[in-house]
């Protein structure tokens, strides 16, 4: 059988090379998109008690409605494991990106800036993050310690060995402490989505907010470790009116969910889990079966095709005695050596395109060689091999060998018609795949351009730090003057994502049974003029006006669900405090556009102000910034401008869909590619069958074109048959993906025509090949052999 099977594919060369190169691709693409899916699974889960650990939520009750979010009060971790037996330990830990730049530590000689958090006292215990040195049980029992990662280590003492016991002070805003390192951290696993370099013990954070540590203030973040067989859903029932007891008033409901499992399924609507990022596993799952699938299906369809060709040796070995089983055997040896060859040919092209796709999906993807990774390899390659020669052996052993001999053999009306769906179907699947390109990338051009309501270009974004803290004014009032800056200020909010809200917020005619929960803002003067959002009525906070403190301004959404009319002049309360409402701002997009505007207040504060905006002009920025730097450095000596443009920071949020987007565009190509590699081959085939008809038809007068015409028109309505179907297809699949953003684009038919024509005129190139090729063949050619 290998020997017959070498034979054939050294005498059919053209349809043995389509049926590797197809399979070859359909496998390579396969590979690469499983190490990027396994990757994706296996986030977060390397912990030892990844089955028990779970992170508290809250659902928050609005106007009937729930909003589901992570930030809790810092005392209910402590409480839980505290007032509940099942919950063994309790951790609370603040989210790395909440202090962005403004978090660095001192060695007595020079202050280094680093992504750094606030953990509870069994932090290390809990979460299996390396440590090089240090016991994880024991690395937070003072207060006054520190845990640092390797890379810190060497910065700031120039080794990892030794550092244990040394001193360093921390510095985040206006406030510093002393702490002794006592643990060291290996590299975090690439599997985590932590990305900080030290950590701190919790009550140093509850030491800054003082009185702010309280039942209604959601300042941490929560997880807890669950004792084994717990019934999760019983217990949080259990929980669930825990903080309602402990601040009487208050709509919240506490609740734990699993935490690896939020990487991939952690949006909610309304109170349930609709999906996250499970949603792209799924797709890419998708496509990389119709690949597969499309690369076999070139298979079956050559092989089925150019049975005639086989017709005499089946016919020989039936009439000398060879059985079914014999002939399936041999067809199945030749779509095995096929499928093996291809299998190694695509693990060879995914270990040379590692490079590329890492730098295109932005992971550290890597080849182990394990024997489940072998296992799994032969595996696939074995049922590529079963999928693709099934069909064709089943189908050329069934010949009966007197209508062989005797000529009397033709295609059966299910032969053609099978062989014609399959075609169709490839073409289906890849015109889905174009219609996704399309609407991706359509949706992530509409992010780009959509008016935000927020002018964050030409916006940098710095750390308020060192002399800024205790001389704000002056320092806006100075950078103000350097030429090619428009205005400055601060503010709490970083305008890229949710970073703090609260629910104290009371008005005359508010149902004291309603809790609506306000995203808050701490401005300095002029914030909203910097940002550029516009007001649609009343003023920005300024120096023009007393008194600013007991001021404050809502967006648009935030009056409607209040249900204020003529609102400025109106007091409210804040956190029981009387202010004035002397501005509306129009609605904006301070988080991405999978969320909707929700009700915002900014308030005036000079206190906790972390974040400082400066609007530069676009003409002669070199300049400015140059001009920047050198001030910084003379204002605020020991520390470096370390700026961000806002609008780049923004869009650097999507982007995850960015690179959906490449990824889909990169295998719908691929996936293309390799149906028209099949059409290619019916087509061939198609004109060496009807040779002498074409020979006959130019003897009798037909012109090239009416030959191209005749050889091209079942491949067009099979592709058309694609199109018919696979439009309202593509349709509901963009609609279930674009129901991820709150704001979106209306698909429109232009999407779905394009994408059929594109398929159209794809599979017409594909074709006119060989019809144009066949069309100028001589008839006498065609005919000299009868």
């Amino acid at each position: 059988n290998f020997k017959l099977a070498y034979r054939n594919f050294l005498k059919y060369k053209s349809s043995f090379l389509i049926n590797l190169i197809g399979l070859t691709s359909g496998l390579t693409c396969f590979f690469l998109i499983a190490l990027w899916i396994n990757d994706e699974l296996n986030v977060n889960k390397f912990h030892a008690k990844d089955d028990q650990i779970y992170q508290i939520y809250m659902h928050h009750e609005e106007s009937g409605k729930l909003r589901s979010g992570p930030a809790i009060p810092s005392l209910l971790p402590e409480t839980l494991e505290e007032e509940y037996p099942e919950v063994i330990m309790g951790v609370e830990d603040t989210e790395t990106n909440w202090f962005a730049n403004n978090f660095a530590l001192s060695n007595g000689k020079e202050m280094i800036k680093a992504p750094g958090k606030f953990g509870g006292k069994g932090y290390f215990s809990l979460f299996s993050y390396p440590l090089r040195h240090g016991d994880p049980a024991q690395v937070f029992d003072d207060k006054n310690s520190i845990v640092i990662s390797e890379g810190l280590a060497v910065k700031l003492f120039g080794t990892t060995e030794n550092v244990i016991g040394k001193s360093l002070s921390w510095h985040l805003l206006d406030d510093t402490g002393d702490v002794t390192v006592t643990g060291i951290m290996q590299t975090l696993p690439n599997a985590s989505t932590e990305t900080f370099e030290f950590a701190i013990p919790f009550q140093n954070f509850n030491d800054l907010l003082g009185d702010g540590v309280h039942w209604g203030n959601y300042t941490a973040y929560g997880f807890v470790e669950l004792a084994e067989g717990t019934d999760v859903d019983a217990f949080n029932e259990k929980i669930a009116g825990l903080i309602k007891e402990k601040r009487p008033g208050i709509n919240v409901t506490p609740f734990v969910t699993k935490y690896s499992d939020l990487y991939l399924r952690g949006d909610f609507d309304n109170g349930k889990i609709v999906g996250g990022r499970i949603l792209y596993v799924k797709l890419f799952t998708a496509i990389a079966l119709f690949i597969l699938v499309i690369a076999c299906i070139n298979f079956m369809n050559l092989s089925t095709a150019r049975a005639a060709r086989r017709l005499k040796e089946i016919g020989v070995k039936k009439s000398l005695g060879a059985s079914r089983k014999s002939l399936i055997n041999q067809f199945l040896t030749e779509s095995f050596m096929i499928a093996t060859l291809a299998t190694i040919l695509a693990a060879g092209f995914v270990i040379a395109l590692l490079p590329y796709f890492n730098q295109l999906t932005g992971k550290l993807l890597s080849i182990q060689i394990t024997p489940q990774v072998i296992f799994m390899i032969v595996g696939i390659a074995a049922s590529t091999g079963l999928l693709a020669g099934s069909y064709p052996a089943l189908y050329l052993s069934g010949f009966k060998p007197i209508q062989i001999i005797k000529g009397k053999l033709t295609s059966s009306f299910g032969e053609l018609w099978t062989r014609k769906g399959l075609v169709v179907f490839q073409f289906t699947l890849s015109i889905v795949m174009i219609v996704g390109v399309l609407v991706v990338y359509k949706q992530l051009e509409y992010i780009q351009s959509k008016n935000l309501g927020i002018k964050r270009e030409n916006v940098l974004k710095l750390p308020v730090e060192g002399r800024i803290l205790e001389n704000m004014k002056t320092f806006i009032t100075e950078v103000e003057s350097i030429p090619g800056v428009v205005s400055a200020s601060t503010s709490s909010h970083n305008f890229m994502k949710s970073t703090n809200s609260t629910t104290g917020v009371h008005w005359e005619g508010k149902d004291p049974d309603v809790q609506i929960l306000f995203e808050q803002a701490r401005s300095y003067y002029g914030l909203i003029e910097t940002l550029g959002i516009e007001l649609v009525a009343g003023r920005d906070f300024s120096e023009e006006y007393a008194d600013e403190n007991s001021k404050i301004i809502f967006n648009e959404t935030a009056i409607e669900v209040m249900e204020l009319e003529d609102p400025i002049g109106q007091t409210v309360k804040l956190w029981g405090k009387d202010k004035v409402i002397v501005g509306v701002a129009k609605d904006f997009i301070y988080s991405t556009l999978h969320e909707k505007v929700q009700p915002m207040l900014f308030h005036y504060d000079t206190e906790f102000l972390p974040n400082a905006f400066i609007k530069v002009k676009s003409e002669n920025m070199s300049e400015t910034l140059e001009s920047l730097k050198s001030f910084y450095a003379d204002f605020n000596p020991g520390y470096t401008l370390d700026y961000e443009f806002l609008d780049q920071n923004y869009y650097a949020q999507y982007l995850s869909e960015k690179r959906i987007s490449s990824l889909s565009q990169v295998f719908a190509v691929v996936a293309i590619i390799i149906s028209c590699l099949g059409l290619f081959g019916l087509a061939a085939f198609t004109a060496e069958r009807r040779e002498k008809e074409i020979g006959i038809r130019k003897i009798l007068g037909a012109k090239h074109f009416s030959i191209v015409k005749l050889l091209s028109g079942d491949f067009t309505k099979m592709v058309l048959a694609a199109i018919i179907i696979a439009l309202p297809l593509s349709y509901f699949v963009a609609e279930y993906w674009l129901t991820n953003f709150a704001y979106r684009i209306t698909l429109s038919w232009i999407f779905f025509a394009a994408a059929g024509l594109t398929a159209l005129f794809i599979a017409w190139l594909t074709v006119s090949i060989q019809t144009i090729k066949a069309a100028r063949v001589n008839p006498i050619n065609c005919l000299k052999d009868d």
